[in-house]
């Protein structure tokens, strides 16, 4: 199928050409590099009209149930929402469950709704190489909601907030220091701080959990000057809190749409990105240099062994690379 026909198919909502085209983002086939390229370019002036959102949070939290209620909640209020939910890769098998549908079952049922799971593969960071084309990819397909889900909370998984216009942490009641010191470092990347979880016997736990972090959450230099973090509870599994959560989402929109930072935000994303493809391409073209793949065995044995530093190595495989085909 031609670049412009598949476009079209797109930007009509064609489910089964917008997977098509996400599957064709994912290859690393450098011909269907070539494709992906020439359709997001197409594409590109149909992107950006939409609410980007990155949800992260401690396994389980309930990151599929705060979605799954999130999502029904937006669509009986007229929006098209697209997940991009990102699954955790097998180190030994490289595979991955990709349980997200079935976990969200009853959104996946509707068609105002999309919900890609992608493998996270060896991607730092914890959010699929292609996840922000494949956000592109729905926008043009007319979604405005588009939420990146990642699979944990780490130094590692904290990539997300550098894709979006605002990410969202959710928290459990309580749990222990063991358990929700997920580091400063995360914390600071928050927009919005949200405490699931709120019902039964766990609704005054989560109340406590919801003050602590709002006065911890002061204590740090915000982001932005025009946004303090706020902290909120939900119970995703009832329902409650869900319409507050948006309509926090609202505010954070207005206050910083009106001063030009998110658009500032998106740029300096965009600019980002540019240098993370410019890293992850010459990584791979050297990697299939035949000069660096016939001394790239012995150095890692070399390596291995302590005969020589890995810098030394490095810069062996580099200027090998730099000095061109062999």
């Amino acid at each position: 199928m031609k670049t412009a026909e598949l476009a079209d198919l797109i930007r009509s909502g064609d489910r089964r050409a917008l997977a098509r085209a996400i599957t064709l983002i994912e290859s690393t086939r450098p011909d269907h590099r070539a494709d992906a390229e020439a359709l997001l370019e197409t594409l590109l002036p149909h992107t950006g009209n939409s609410v980007r959102l990155g949800i992260s949070g401690v396994p389980g939290v309930g990151k599929s149930t705060f979605i799954e209620s999130f999502g029904l909640h937006l669509i009986d209020r007229g929006h098209r929402m697209a997940i991009l939910a990102v699954d955790p890769s097998s180190k030994r098998s490289g595979g991955s469950i990709l349980g997200d549908k079935t976990r969200m079952a009853e959104l996946s049922r509707r068609s105002e709704a999309y919900i890609r799971p992608s493998p996270a593969g060896t991607t730092l960071g914890g959010v699929a190489r292609r996840t922000r084309e494949a956000m592109h990819v729905c926008e043009a397909a007319g979604f405005d909601v588009i939420v990146v889900e990642t699979v944990g909370v780490g130094q590692s998984e904290t990539a997300v907030a550098d894709m979006v216009d605002m990410f969202v942490l959710l928290l459990l009641p309580g749990g222990g220091d063991e358990l929700q010191g997920i580091k400063r470092g995360i914390v600071e990347l928050a927009d919005l701080v949200v405490v699931n979880k709120a019902d039964g016997d766990l609704a005054a736990q989560a109340s406590r959990t919801a003050s602590d972090y709002a006065h911890a959450v002061r204590l740090l230099r915000p982001a932005s000057a025009e946004w303090q973090v706020e902290v909120l509870r939900c119970s995703a599994l009832e329902g409650k809190g869900i319409p507050e959560i948006w309509d926090a989402i609202g505010r954070y929109r207005d206050k910083l749409g009106a001063v030009g930072e998110i658009a500032k935000r998106r740029g300096e994303q965009a600019r980002a990105w540019m240098w993370g493809e410019i890293g992850e391409t010459l990584l791979a073209a050297l990697k299939r240099h035949p000069g660096v793949r016939s001394q790239s065995a012995d150095l890692e044995r070399d390596v291995i062994a302590g005969r020589i530093p890995p810098a030394k190595a490095a810069r062996r495989m580099i200027e090998t690379f730099l000095a061109g085909p062999t």
